[in-house]
């Protein structure tokens, strides 16, 4: 419980009055008026339990916080007298079925009822089980990760724009930081921040606490950055350079690092990297700006781009899905789309200077979130020509050469979240104007409309972009034969428009007050 802090919202930060919060300091605790919280307690259904009590010493100079860890009793007759059914501390995530696994997922849960309870029950809690003393914790989202020494370190400004190294990395946090840092070409081999060693020199805990297994940092590449800008990649990654004084320049200083953790379903990190970007500064230099940027990658998983978190980013590609072909199990139906692959995005025709249809096959332009787009070229039909080829050369043309089943409702959607995932909705329309070129009518596609409606989701303080439904809609006309020896051009268009269905009440609508209460933590018990 004494790790237990509601009131501590700000990453790194201390939180004003928030006498529980971690990174609050001796001198932050003499400012403040009164603690917000009090005292912090777990289940209140428990019989017994303890409590972490804070409060302020207002005759100390300066003033200090008092953390006090009492015994707290519960006076009602029910109450929980032991937690011994560990498996309802927490939430395991369920087991997927693939064809691997299902005959003995089949065999365990396929009968008509199956016990998740576990062998025995142990109802004396004192009694220490044996297994405590090697039990290690794995890394949960958020939390520092540790180093030999300290933690591993991301500078950051905090007040002003000047790094600061106090601030950690969290679990599983992707963050990009820029900051200022004062240098001098006399005092560079002695400022550690601008070192390489800086960085690396300190080995990462692979689970929480335990010291035993440590992760040593490599140095994935090392990029050199001259004073005008060029940037050159050294051959080899394991060269370690420090800063040194050359021609009244100090090179090798550190202008950028790149972590990269790799680790497990277990919460435990096998693997890191890190890619550095090193530059030189003159006499006249007087600070320089250092970019740091960490990612996280699960073992034997391929990275994903996201295009946002969790909502949409204006500009960057729309996410999209397949079904698997012969995919016998219907929990997970989708696999996201690598937004490398440009055949695996939602894609539109591109324009090109030529604008003729027939030699602009293949050329694509992704879909960017918030863009209304249009392009199109013009097809030039003959006689000869037949009516199914042409009609499939144009359905290729306007829907590309894999056109996706799916879209993401969010940016960061996963494949295995069915239900975040939009299947896209095909509509077809049939135009009035009726070319003679065929001697029977022949129906071929002319033009693609992809629309697009999002909502904004979420707080009216940070509202994030969802897509809640797509529509491909095909325009067809009709064909009839030409002369010989004529020719005819029509028109190919494909677009691209997004409609924001989250606007406002009109005015005539009845707006629902708000009520600004405070509900009893377990008043949705059992949901969360």
């Amino acid at each position: 419980v004494a790790r237990l802090c509601v009131c501590d919202l700000l990453v790194a930060q201390c939180d004003v009055n928030c006498c529980c919060d971690p990174d609050c300091t001796a001198a932050d605790f003499s400012l403040f008026t009164t603690c917000s919280v009090p005292i912090v307690t777990g289940d209140g259904r428990l019989c017994s339990q303890k409590a972490a009590k804070y409060s302020l010493d207002v005759e100390a100079n300066p003033p200090e916080r008092v953390f006090e860890l009492i015994d707290q009793v519960n006076p009602s007759f029910f109450c929980i007298h032991s937690t011994n059914y560990k498996q309802a501390l927490s939430f395991s995530a369920p087991e997927m079925p693939t064809s691997e696994n299902f005959d003995q997922l089949l065999k365990q849960f396929g009968s008509a009822s199956f016990s998740a309870e576990p062998d025995g029950w142990n109802t004396n809690t004192d009694a220490q089980n044996p297994s405590d003393a090697n039990e290690t914790y794995r890394y949960e989202y958020g939390v520092p990760v540790q180093t030999a020494d300290a933690f591993l370190r991301l500078p950051s400004p905090v007040v002003s724009s000047w790094c600061s190294d106090a601030n950690p990395a969290g679990f599983l946090v992707n963050q990009a930081t820029k900051c200022t840092r004062s240098v001098s070409v006399e005092k560079c081999g002695n400022i550690q921040a601008v070192s390489m060693l800086f960085y690396i020199n300190s080995s990462i805990l692979a689970k929480l606490l335990e010291f035993v297994f440590q992760v040593n940092i490599t140095v994935q590449s090392v990029v050199v950055q001259s004073l005008n800008g060029m940037r050159i990649l050294l051959n080899g990654s394991d060269v370690l350079r420090l800063p040194m004084i050359l021609d009244e320049q100090c090179i090798n200083i550190v202008l950028g690092v790149s972590y990269h953790i790799t680790y497990t379903d277990a919460g435990e990190i096998i693997e890191a990297a890190a890619s550095f970007v090193l530059g030189a500064i003159n006499k006249e230099a007087l600070s320089i700006q250092q970019s740091f940027e960490i990612s996280f990658t699960q073992v034997n998983t391929q990275p994903v781009p996201l295009s946002g978190n969790p909502g949409y980013v204006v500009g960057l590609p729309i996410r999209v899905g397949f079904r698997p072909q012969g995919y016998p199990f219907p929990a997970e139906i989708l696999f996201a789309a690598l937004n490398t692959n440009k055949y695996s995005q939602l894609t539109i025709l591109q324009s090109t200077s030529s604008q003729d249809c027939l030699a602009a096959q293949g050329a694509r332009t992704p879909i960017l979130f918030g863009y209304n787009m249009i392009s199109g070229c013009t097809l030039r039909i003959t006689a000869a020509m037949k009516c199914q080829p042409l009609t499939q050369t144009l359905l290729d043309l306007l829907k590309g050469q894999n056109f996706p089943e799916y879209v993401a409702s969010f940016g960061n959607s996963q494949a295995q979240d069915v239900l975040d995932w939009v299947p896209i909705t095909h509509l077809h329309t049939s135009e009035q104007r009726i070319y003679n070129t065929f001697q029977s009518s022949c129906q071929i596609p002319v033009a693609l409309e992809i629309e697009v409606k999002w909502t904004k989701y979420g707080s009216l303080v940070n509202p994030q972009a969802r897509i809640v439904n797509v529509t491909a809609t095909i325009t067809t006309t009709t064909l009839k034969q030409l002369p010989a020896g004529r020719e005819r051009t029509i028109p190919v268009t494909t677009s691209v428009v997004f409609t924001d269905i989250s606007s406002a009440a009109e005015p005539g609508y009845k707006v629902w007050p708000t009520i600004n209460v405070k509900l009893p933590y377990d008043f949705f018990f059992p949901f969360v």
